[in-house]
Formats: structure tokens, sequence, C-alpha cells
């Protein structure tokens, strides 16, 4: 490949900057291993991503990653993470300015039990509702990508089969803390369920509604 120049777009700068440093968090915090899991963030029609296979800890500034919509890389040398076709598809079929994939291992668990996360608790509504399980395919696959575009409809949030998590929102700070959420569900879940002869109290649909209703108005107005 060519070597692509960087122009130096401070914005380009800034969001790369936040990219790396939520990646390296999802480290930090356990909910991935290595260079498992991958981060992106979309500037305009750019989509700036963590590369393939290169530990988080020694991306710098001039490793800024970008392909347009298509997954044309516009952007750095460094190949992009072997899920890009997730990371594209979010952003061609929702809103998302922001996508983190992980492989946390609560959450990963439970996608091996159910084909949806049982509504152990109210937060699930903050994710649109139930969290649904896509389907198993191989990694970097097209099939992946559309299994999870199923189980992503009307949600913010899906658990992959055997693989792990993906979140999307309005920008890196949400789809962490998305992620982070559902992986503590997640905990949530396996931990009742462990306890013998006794299963967890589940939530109704109903009382999730209303739920998401009282959200809508949640946290500080200006």
């Amino acid at each position: 490949m060519a070597e692509q120049r960087w122009d130096g777009d401070a914005e380009h700068a800034r969001v790369w900057a936040d990219v790396v440093a939520t990646a390296r968090r999802t480290v930090a915090d356990g909910l991935v291993v290595g260079t498992s899991g991958n981060v992106s963030a979309r500037v305009g029609d750019l989509v700036l991503v963590t590369p393939s296979g290169v530990p988080y800890d020694r991306l710098t500034p001039g490793d800024l990653t970008g392909v347009d919509l298509d997954g044309r890389q516009v952007l750095g040398t460094l190949v992009p993470t072997s899920e890009l076709p997730m990371h594209l598809a979010v952003y061609r079929t929702t809103d998302a300015r922001a996508v983190v994939h992980t492989h946390a291992v609560h959450a990963t668990a439970v996608s091996t039990l159910v084909p949806e996360l049982p509504l152990v608790h109210y937060m699930a509504a903050a994710l649109g509702g139930p969290v649904r399980v896509a389907p198993y395919a191989t990694y970097g696959s097209d099939e992946l990508a559309g299994n999870m575009l199923r189980a992503l409809t009307g949600r913010s949030a899906c658990l992959l089969q055997n693989h792990g998590t993906i979140t999307y929102g309005a920008g890196l700070d949400q789809a962490y803390d998305r992620t982070a959420q559902l992986e503590w569900m997640c905990r949530l879940w396996l931990t009742a369920s462990s306890v013998p002869g006794l299963n967890p109290s589940l939530l109704t649909e109903a009382q999730l509604a209303e739920v998401g209703e009282r959200l809508k108005g949640y946290g500080q107005r200006r």
C-alpha cells in the first residue's frame, strides 16, 4: 500500500487521541486482553479506528489510522482492525459517532448460554431493551457484521456469540459506558444465577418500558 500522509488536522488528532485513550481503558478495566477488541470514532465521512494487532500502549499520534465509509484507507499506514466490517456496518446504518468492541469475560460467557440477556436489571432500558445475542460467525466476516446488525435492531448494544460485545453511542464516552454497563449486567446475571436452588427475579417488558420513559429525563438539564 502506498504511504498515506496525515494532514495534521486538529480535530482528527483530538479524536484519534480519544480513540487510543478509550482502547487503553478497555485493557485497564479488564474488558480486553492484549490486542483483542477495537475502538473507532466517526468524523464526518472518516472513521478513525484502532489498527490490527498493535498493543494500545504503543500507539502514538503518528499512528493515526483512518478509512472512509467504504473501508478504503485514507489515513495512516497501519492496517485497520480485522473487525472493520462491523464498525462500518454500524456507521452506515445508525447515527453512531463511536463504536467499542470488547471480549469482556462475563458478557462473552453469557453469549454462550442464552439468546438474549435476561432482564435482570432495569439499565437494559438504557441500551434500548433486552440485549440480544448475535449468532456466531467468523471474526472479521460480513456474515458476522450482518448478524450483529440484526441483533442491534432498536438497540445500542448486543452480545456476539462466543466472541464478545459491541456497543455504539454519540461519542466515545457513551459507547464505552454502555460497554461497561453491559458487562456489569452480565456479571450480575451470572452471579445471581449461580446460587443453587434459586432463580433470579426478572423484570417484565412493561417494567422496562416504564424505566425507558423515566430515563428520557435523567441527568442534568441545560
